[in-house]
């Protein structure tokens, strides 16, 4: 269904959006709630982001003419949410307020192939899961590169980048200390999330006000059954044809390829990968580990014979690979994340 201008109205009056708030960049794009012609906002009870911050006061540089976006709902168990996004024009973040604050917050990069975004399975369930232990979670609906973005194969790097140094701008509105902000990302988002962890110093865009005087970096990545590498060996060939077209250059595989542009400083890494994953093989995790120790960079790698691929939370129930949350909050105390 196209969120055509009709649809954002109703959308906003139903999540109390209060657009144009002293610093917030510009009016904000509601959450997704309208799917299939019916307003729908998720599973009943389960909480909903009720605010969301844009990435870009001006609009996303370099917009395709003719692209919108649109929800598909792929669910059909109306307890369960499935939402894939795609034609995003407008790229923001979903918020999710603690209670309690802790003071720490974690960037999320749902997957989709860069086909599109799994907002749900991939995002907001982490997002309730984190703020629950006190962690602020932004979910970050990123342009997608096959869609014609001036930007090309960096256009998910650049909403990264931004939305990590928008979270550090505004670190006081929501209780954080800017120094404390995680990034994790699955699938396709966790190729998202470990470019930002290799790349958060690639100037990819022009700066548009305070906030890109900050750092990009990460304080620490947990790229999730990443895609990593482009080497068509290993490579996830839906994310690798999104991302750089059909007959990509050597040079470019390279470029995009987290495991081959990791630099001394950065940040500590915890990685996780099912070793029976059949859409994204266990060695771009892998890779990416061998790259990182070459560069001394703090690494810990959990590999599990089972769970397959895109488990998030709700597939991971009843198997070894449920305790993966546990085990990266544990691996985040001792970077002093909390």
């Amino acid at each position: 269904m196209k969120m055509d201008r009709r649809s954002l109205i109703v959308a906003a009056s139903l999540t109390g959006l209060a657009a144009g708030r002293t610093g917030r960049a510009g009016a904000q794009t509601p959450p997704p709630v309208v799917v299939q012609g019916q307003s729908r906002g998720g599973p009943p009870g389960l909480p909903q982001p009720a605010e969301t911050v844009d990435l870009w006061p001006n609009g996303a540089p370099g917009v395709p003419a003719g692209l919108s976006e649109i929800v598909q709902e792929r669910s059909t168990d109306g307890l369960v949410s499935d939402r894939a996004v795609w034609g995003i024009t407008r790229p923001r973040m979903a918020v999710f307020r603690p209670d309690r604050p802790n003071g720490a917050a974690v960037l999320l990069t749902p997957g989709g192939g860069y086909k599109w975004v799994v907002v749900d399975k991939e995002g907001y369930e982490l997002g309730r899961w984190l703020a629950a232990r006190g962690f602020t979670a932004f979910v970050l609906f990123y342009r997608l590169p096959g869609e014609g973005w001036a930007s090309g194969p960096d256009t998910p790097l650049v909403d990264a980048q931004r939305a990590m140094r928008l979270i550090r701008h505004r670190a006081g509105e929501y209780r954080i200390d800017p120094e404390r902000v995680a990034a994790m990302g699955f699938s396709a988002g966790g190729h998202v999330c470990a470019s930002l962890s290799t790349r958060f110093a690639a100037r990819v865009y022009d700066p548009v006000d305070a906030a890109d005087r900050l750092s990009a970096r990460p304080l620490c990545a947990a790229p999730i059954y990443p895609v990593v590498s482009m080497d068509p060996a290993i490579a996830h060939m839906g994310s690798r044809e999104k991302l750089l077209g059909t007959a990509p250059t050597p040079a470019a595989e390279a470029a995009n390829s987290p495991d081959r542009t990791v630099p001394a400083d950065a940040p500590p890494h915890f990685l996780l990968h099912a070793e029976d994953d059949d859409v994204v093989p266990v060695d771009n995790a892998l890779r990416l580990h061998t790259a990182l120790r070459a560069q001394k960079v703090p690494v810990e790698l959990h590999l599990f014979a089972n769970g397959g691929h895109g488990f998030g939370l709700r597939k991971a129930t009843g198997k070894p690979v449920e305790v993966w949350p546990d085990l990266w909050r544990g691996w985040a105390r001792t970077v002093g994340l909390g």
